[in-house]
């Protein structure tokens, strides 16, 4: 490297040193990083173990998006082919990454689907240098032009979590840009941030900084997931704080947790689009009786649950996820709200 910068600026390169075997060793592996992932992702990328996170994430990649005060490069990842069906576009959580997807996504794309995942305004791993609003109204007008810049037809939006927020409000906003929707254990019936958005700017400062600790985050992931052996838990965990360590976190999660957050409660029933709800038997943050509750005021849903299932079932029970997104992108039947329509589908343990 010091070779090839000496060179562009017309000096005589330095001489070795004798230890240039070391220093070639870390400067061969510095090449690999930056060839396996993209230079924007934080360093401690490369200490993800999680083969199917270390293949996605070599898949990010930021894309410009227009908005009124200003263009953000947002982080995606871009389907392998592009069809004339409809695409299927993959929202995370609270707080999360396009990450989320590292099972199920691939599978979707074997499936023939075409498959984005898209990162969140304020999370994820977009340039938020220059900090825009992350607010509610920003996040949708966000994807909004995301989906007219490069999606451009009507998407089967899926929003596992607080993700389910985002896509309800996002459907009801932009009903032309929804053909579907999958909700998966959505946390829709939350009045937003409560009094989190009274809080004085030091003291969520404060709370963000320990959202972001990895005894938090490490408690977080075994809630979220049955009896998931401590090093996958650390793995996982690091995966899903990946993107606090971009400097800008703090700031984006300040400014959505004082805006208000999500409160989509008077939404629901103004949801058109047909829905399908999925549900981990074993979820131990949303109680299930919530999904029942959102198959009843939903229009047009369906429900399936999961058995031995928490909280994330596309990381949990991809195969089960995919199958059951592939199936209601095929199918054209309506179904109307009804509780007896609620199932169980079996999983081989």
């Amino acid at each position: 490297m010091l070779t090839m910068l000496s060179a562009r600026a017309g000096v005589a390169p330095p001489p070795i040193p004798i230890g240039h075997n070391v220093k070639f060793s870390i400067s061969r592996r510095l090449r690999i990083r930056a060839a396996e992932f993209p230079d924007f992702l934080p360093n401690q990328v490369e200490n993800i173990k999680d083969s199917s996170a270390r293949k996605l994430a070599s898949r990010i990649e930021r894309v410009p998006v227009n908005l009124s005060k200003g263009c953000v490069l947002s982080s995606c990842v871009k389907p392998k082919e592009q069809t004339e069906a409809n695409p299927v576009v993959l929202l995370h959580g609270f707080d999360s990454s396009c990450l989320e997807w590292r099972y199920t996504l691939p599978m979707l794309e074997e499936a023939g689907l075409e498959t984005w995942a898209v990162d969140i305004l304020g999370w994820g791993f977009s340039d938020l240098e220059r900090l825009p609003s992350c607010d509610v109204a920003s996040k949708h007008d966000h994807l909004y032009q995301l989906w007219s810049t490069y999606i451009k037809r009507p998407m089967v939006l899926v929003g596992p979590s607080l993700g389910s927020a985002v896509a309800i409000d996002f459907s009801v906003k932009y009903p032309e840009a929804v053909y579907k929707l999958v909700l998966i254990d959505a946390s829709v019936y939350a009045e937003g941030t409560g009094n989190l958005a009274t809080l004085p700017k030091a003291v969520a400062y404060a709370g963000v900084y320990l959202l972001k600790s990895v005894p938090l985050r490490l408690y977080a992931t075994s809630l979220s997931f049955n009896g998931l052996p401590l090093n996958t838990c650390i793995d996982w965990t690091n995966i899903g704080r990946l993107h606090c360590l971009l400097p800008w976190w703090e700031d984006a999660t300040v400014n959505f947790m004082i805006s208000g957050g999500y409160n989509v409660v008077a939404q629901i029933e103004h949801v058109k689009q047909k829905t399908l709800i999925i549900w981990g038997e074993d979820d131990q943050i949303i109680d299930y009786k919530l999904g029942v509750r959102l198959h009843c005021e939903l229009p047009n849903a369906i429900i399936r649950q999961i058995p031995k299932c928490g909280h994330i079932p596309h990381v949990e029970k991809p195969d089960v996820v995919s199958r059951l997104i592939v199936e209601f992108v095929h199918s054209d039947q309506s179904q109307r709200a009804n509780p007896d329509s609620v199932s169980t589908i079996s999983v081989p343990v």
